[in-house]
């Protein structure tokens, strides 16, 4: 009798998650059940699955609203009929229409409608109208009468169900609250349309034989409908595109000429050498087991989209776990070389491997569209679609949205966010936020974008999912990444990445502005040069990707990392859960010692040398489990993936945990020590890192270290202007700075819309300048590389259409110095040139000349520029100890104390003066707020701090500024730090 129940994925609607649903039908004795989310699709696989779990016939449809209003339910006979649910429901998102207030016809699916919206002589055979329970004593003398057979049960499900009294209540209630949030209203204001009847549960079945009993053809019609609905949806692999050709045979004829050519010049010198056999071995076996997996498309299609992108010129990254094939290797996929970091294929594709591979291809943040925009042309519309996320409901953002909805100001939300646990401070309304909140916790609140996700089908897309079309143009499924691989298909991710776009335009400045090529993919001659190794070890990585942040810096300063296996260890130990264990600084003890030490069975010292008997990778687990205990080479991935919490299988865990101790026992391992081994490896996996993730990494962490080696400004330019660094933007322009750059304000002359370099000037971009319009900027600069530079502020204003206002910034940030008049002398002369505050069209039509006036001498004061560059750019261009009060006693004694001071004071206390960089917070195992501090001292070089608990709390971060610092110089493997005892924000110069 339900043809019309939602899951919470009928968005701010329903409050059942999907598995309840289906339950709850159970209880109450449902044989046959449909899902029809409200204009969603997002369940219907697993939702199929748990009614076959529960021994429920499924039946799927889509509800469809307009403005909240109800058009119709549709429901699926088949697969047919949910592909033109999904065409209806896809069609108006891609196409911007509105649903129609009729269903098209769509003859394998049935339509219900909760209302006559045309005459039922002109109702199509499977078109019908709903008959609620409560409506049913309206029949008499009703013209529906006249057509019986249009009459079906109508009895939506979006709560709970009546004999849970509590639960019934609490459903209800917790609808009103997501159709309160929905409609961005107070709950008390819903109005009857706005919500669902309190009728709407799960009923027995001895209440629709009395609801009905007047007329009992309503429930015969409804039994005859849902029994000719038939819905499977198979997982399996044949969902992807099958062949990349066209033809299975072709194209594992092609994948091996691709990948024994690529191996000739992954492997050789030169064309006429011949490739090691080891490698053509390695070669072949991947090269079977992908044909018998059925991968071959996958590798071709992953390639197809690499050859694009670089024909267009763009810069890749391949990593995650497709970084373990060397056919992958072989087909610049990627550029870690698994037989060199001694990788294992399985990690990537195995026979018992049941989830689909992926790839992770990473583009420039500003090339990804276009090659997203490439794959859906090259493979069809049809066939192609972006992978959805859900964002749920959390707590902070439910305290908020519940807060609202019960009408409580933001003060008292405020109040409740930020003191959790103090419910005594809370608003009466707390007690009742609170607990829905929890129920609400984890609902889906509206889909999002995967990172990366696409999809590439055999069958249309909409075999499988309405679409939905996002801001840029694209579509995506309605289910995310989990719900594509529990049907079996496997997506390709196609990810952004702004370190790219580092490297990238760096390359491109390096010509522009040194006339120089750069190879950037000789990554050998980069892992081999000494520089980049010193460089690597000094720590001085600003702006390079993955290996910036103070933590990595401070790593590989204690590991003296100059190496890139090295660095490809340091990439995985820096993880949260690998220093939390205490086997970060087990590894660095190691490093430095390493025969200090005892591996834990010969089979450590064997496979785990490299990193000093400690697991770093997650490939360490397969390792381990194979070498030491005997499971097979595919058992072990399963037996890693279960351990990271990527595959749920209890059955499967007990078997190989069980072969595990057995074999163990077989090779008469003690007891003690195959637990020992069992509890490292348990411990470990759960965080541990892929190698190959962590190899893809390293390979761009060294192109971005030789890049800033060689060319230091290029680099921090490329930075500035690919935005998204560790760091604010402030610090780059330093670190240019401290690498010889003379940095300028922005010029009309000399600038563009993002900063640009000249030599070894670098010169502001417009884009930095607060509240500096963008067109107006683009216009600065298109005018003046159309028609030349401009001469003075009068010809500027001729050739601009600008307001005083916006030329008021531009004056007082400097971008006239060309024109050697100082900014008052400027104002004086706008004033002349503008006495309408306003030029309007595309500057004048005819020249203008100013008055001319005789003016004062109007000098600047000390330090203004710099103050004004804060206020217009965030920071000022000079180095801010230039403008520090050194009146002041306490700064007189300390200036000439300096971070190259501090390997003669470890131990001791000191004070040093330090410009606030960054700063990161956490909790210490007693629930207490610790600090760590990044600075740079009056030289410009940087150095980081720590503050616990009693410090930060006697002393606390003020904000930017220079700070006077006291504290013990300490050395952790050779990285100095500051352990700040007390510290002070202290006074520029305000002389103005």
């Amino acid at each position: 009798m339900y043809l019309n129940t939602h899951s919470y994925f009928s968005l701010r609607y329903g409050t059942m998650a999907p598995d309840e649903l289906v339950t709850c039908a159970k209880r109450h004795g449902v044989k046959s059940l449909a899902l029809t989310d409200i204009n969603n699709t997002s369940i219907s696989y697993e939702f199929i699955q748990a009614c076959a779990k529960e021994g429920i016939k499924p039946i799927i449809g889509i509800e469809f609203r307009k403005n909240q209003r109800l058009l119709y339910i549709g429901i699926a006979k088949n697969r047919q009929g949910f592909a033109q649910l999904n065409h209806l429901l896809t069609d108006a998102s891609l196409d911007g229409k509105e649903l129609p207030d009729v269903a098209p016809e769509m003859p394998e699916t049935f339509i219900i409608y909760p209302e006559l919206v045309k005459p039922l002589s002109l109702f199509r055979q499977n078109e019908f109208i709903g008959i609620r329970p409560e409506a049913v004593n309206q029949l008499f003398r009703s013209p529906l009468l006249t057509h019986p057979e249009k009459l079906v049960v109508w009895n939506p499900v979006t709560f709970g169900s009546a004999p849970e009294k509590l639960r019934y209540s609490t459903g209800y209630r917790l609808h009103k609250l997501l159709r309160a949030i929905d409609l961005n209203t107070l709950v008390t204001k819903l109005k009857p349309q706005d919500i669902a009847r309190e009728s709407e549960i799960f009923r027995d079945e001895a209440f629709f034989a009395q609801a009905y009993q007047a007329y009992p053809f309503i429930i015969e019609n409804t039994q005859k409908l849902m029994a000719q609905c038939r819905i499977q949806i198979e997982s399996t692999l044949a969902n992807n595109r099958q062949t990349f050709t066209g033809s299975k045979v072709d194209d594992h004829k092609l994948l091996s000429k691709l990948a024994f050519e690529g191996a000739r010049k992954r492997y050789t010198d030169n064309p006429d050498e011949r490739t090691p056999r080891h490698i053509i071995q390695r070669i072949e076996k991947e090269l079977k087991v992908i044909r018998e997996l059925d991968f071959g498309a996958y590798f071709l299609i992953t390639w197809d989209i690499i050859r694009y992108a670089r024909g267009a010129g763009y810069h890749h990254v391949g990593r995650g776990s497709g970084a373990n094939s060397i056919v992958a290797y072989c087909l610049e996929i990627t550029d870690v070389d698994p037989v060199d970091l001694d990788l294992y294929f399985e990690r990537f594709i195995n026979p018992y491997r049941t989830s689909p591979p992926d790839f992770d291809i990473d583009f420039s943040w500003s090339e990804r569209d276009d090659v997203v925009d490439y794959i859906f042309k090259r493979y069809g519309r049809e066939h192609t679609a972006l992978l959805a996320t859900y964002s749920t409901f959390k707590e902070r953002s439910i305290i908020r949205e519940l807060g609202k909805a019960f009408g409580l100001p933001k003060d008292e939300i405020d109040v409740m966010v930020d003191y959790p646990n103090e419910p005594d401070k809370h608003h009466p309304y707390g007690a009742h936020i609170r607990r829905f909140g929890k129920l609400m916790e984890g609902f889906p609140n509206h889909l999002s974008i995967h990172a990366g996700g696409i999809l590439i089908t055999e069958k249309p897309i909409t075999t499988f999912s309405a679409l939905q079309l996002m801001p840029k143009g694209f579509p995506i499924t309605h289910f995310d990444m989990y719900g594509a691989e529990k049907m079996g298909l496997h997506k390709f991710d196609i990810l952004s990445q702004r370190g790219l776009g580092h490297i990238k335009n760096t390359v491109d400045y390096i010509q522009i502005n040194k006339g120089k090529s750069i190879d950037i993919h000789n990554i050998r001659a980069i892992k081999q040069d000494k520089n980049i190794a010193r460089q690597m070890r000094s720590g001085q990585a600003l702006g390079c990707f993955y290996i910036e942040s103070p933590a990595m810096r401070g790593l590989l300063t204690k590991l003296k990392c100059d190496t890139y296996l090295q660095l490809v260890a340091a990439s995985s130990i820096i993880r949260p859960g690998v220093a939390k264990s205490g086997m970060m600084k087990a590894y660095i003890e190691r490093h430095h010692a390493p025969n200090s030490f005892e591996y834990l069975h010969p089979v450590f010292a064997q496979q785990l040398k490299e990193t000093y008997g400690i697991m770093v990778y997650q490939e360490d687990v397969i390792k381990i489990v194979h070498h030491f205990a005997g499971l097979d080479l595919d058992e072990s991935d399963v037996l890693r993936r279960i351990m990271s919490g990527k595959k749920h299988s209890r059955d499967t865990f007990d078997r190989l945990r069980k072969k595990y101790f057995k074999n163990c026992e077989e090779r008469q391992y003690p007891k003690q020590l195959a637990e020992e081994v069992w509890r490292q490896i348990e411990s470990f996996s759960g965080y541990s890192f892929s190698k190959a993730h962590s190899a893809s990494y390293a390979v761009e962490s060294m192109q971005s270290l030789y890049l800033k080696t060689y060319f230091p400004l290029e680099f921090m330019v490329a930075v500035i202007n690919n935005f998204g660094g560790f760091y604010r933007t402030e610090y780059y322009f330093h670190e240019a700075r401290m690498h010889g750059g003379i940095i300028h304000p922005p010029c009309v002359n000399n600038s563009l819309y993002l900063t640009t370099i000249y030599g070894v000037d670098i010169y502001v971009g417009f884009i930095h300048v607060q509240q500096l319009e963008r067109q107006l900027a683009q216009n600065i600069v298109r005018e003046r590389l159309k028609n030349g530079p401009y001469q003075n502020l009068e010809d500027f204003t001729n050739r601009i259409d600008i307001s005083t206002t916006q030329l008021d910034i531009l004056i007082r940030i400097g971008a006239f110095r060309f024109t050697e008049v100082g900014k008052y002398e400027l104002m004086w002369q706008k004033n002349g040139i503008l006495p309408d505050g306003h030029l309007n069209g595309t500057g004048l039509l005819f020249e203008s000349t100013a008055e001319t006036f005789e003016l004062p001498k109007l000098a600047e004061m000390p330090h203004e520029q710099a103050f004004t560059e804060i206020e217009l750019l965030g920071f000022p261009l000079c180095s801010p100890f230039e403008l520090l009060d050194t009146s002041s006693k306490k700064v007189q004694l300390v200036r000439p104390f300096r971070v190259a001071d501090f390997a003669n004071y470890i131990g001791r206390y000191v004070k040093i003066l330090g410009y606030y960089v960054a700063q990161k917070r956490l909790r210490t195992s007693k629930g207490k707020l610790m600090s760590f501090g990044t600075w740079y001292d009056e030289r410009g070089v940087f150095f980081d701090s720590v503050h616990f608990a009693p410090a930060l709390k006697r002393s606390p971060f003020r904000g930017k500024g220079i700070y006077l610092l006291e504290g013990k110089v300490v050395s952790e493997f050779g990285f100095l730090t500051l352990e700040v005892g007390r510290m002070e924000r202290l006074a520029y110069w305000t002389a103005l």
